[in-house]
């Protein structure tokens, strides 16, 4: 195992109890070689169960993969559902509540990484009022931290007016390019600044080739399978695995299947402007090129 990467198996999965219903899987964290800005894990919340009212001295992105919870903050109080998904800012406060009948599951990308030796940079702080929960509208003005992604809009064939109606911004577009989808969730547009949040889709020849980031990228793997390579090191990815890459960590993917594969994928810190990506064959085609033109 190279010290710049990780593979979690959805078997390997170990939830601790960490409060009222409430248990989390960790999977990238300060015990994970190499990973500094990038904290993520699966959280789980019994019917009934909730998570206290603080605040935390990092940037918190999810993704609602199934049931429901509401989300209390500040601006108000937020129905979750599956294929929500939603920012805390920094220092926003906020807290979990699951009043529903059916356990809420959800990915949680925290940024920068929690440090243990500060209490997890987290503070509990008295509780919200609750008001009114309402669902989350992606369309509406006055939603500035949330929104909705389903399969349908991974299809670039499918997209229509109603469907690009769910939401009013720009994370509606799709980029499409060599058999890869790409649709934005949490970026700066919805006023994340250290981290991004987004959905990749391969269909069946898709492939992206040997590259590398001067950010981390954590993927947990929804939907088919994938054939992914980290530092040359090659693992079969199917629906609940994670992979942690590691800054200059170098990796590859090639859908595995006869059907489209679908990931949730983040990074950290945000990417730059340019130079995000550093392609090996750029490299290598550069250096061929020196060599030719050498006298």
């Amino acid at each position: 195992m190279s010290s710049r990467h990780i593979v979690r198996r959805a078997s390997e999965a170990a939830f601790a109890k960490v409060g009222d219903g409430y248990a989390r899987w960790s999977i990238v964290d300060e015990s994970v070689p190499g990973a500094v800005h990038t904290g993520f894990g699966i959280c789980t919340l019994a019917p009934g169960g909730s998570v206290p009212t603080h605040v935390n001295w990092f940037e918190e992105s999810v993704y609602m993969l199934s049931g429901s919870a509401v989300l209390d903050t500040s601006d108000g109080a937020y129905l979750l559902g599956e294929g929500d998904y939603g920012v805390v800012a920094t220092g926003v406060p906020h807290g979990w509540r699951n009043a529903g009948a059916e356990p809420a599951r959800w990915a949680r990308m925290q940024a920068p990484q929690p440090r243990e030796r500060f209490d997890g940079d987290t503070v509990v702080v008295p509780p919200l009022r609750h008001g009114p929960v309402r669902p989350v509208d992606p369309r509406d003005p006055r939603n500035r931290s949330f929104g909705h992604i389903s399969p349908a809009h991974m299809e670039p064939g499918k997209q229509s007016q109603d469907l690009l109606a769910v939401s009013a911004s720009m994370r509606t577009a799709l980029l499409v390019y060599s058999g890869i989808t790409v649709k934005m969730m949490v970026d700066s547009d919805l006023g994340a600044e250290l981290s991004t949040m987004f959905m990749v889709q391969y269909e069946p020849d898709g492939v992206a080739g040997p590259h590398d980031h001067p950010f981390e990228e954590t993927y947990l793997i929804l939907e088919g399978a994938t054939d992914a390579t980290f530092d040359g090191t090659r693992y079969r990815l199917e629906p609940g695995d994670v992979a942690f890459a590691g800054v200059g960590c170098v990796h590859s993917f090639t859908n595995a299947g006869e059907g489209p594969v679908r990931w949730l994928e983040t990074q950290a810190p945000q990417p730059p402007s340019r130079h995000s990506y550093r392609f090996a064959r750029d490299w290598t085609y550069l250096r061929e090129t020196v060599d030719r033109e050498a006298p």
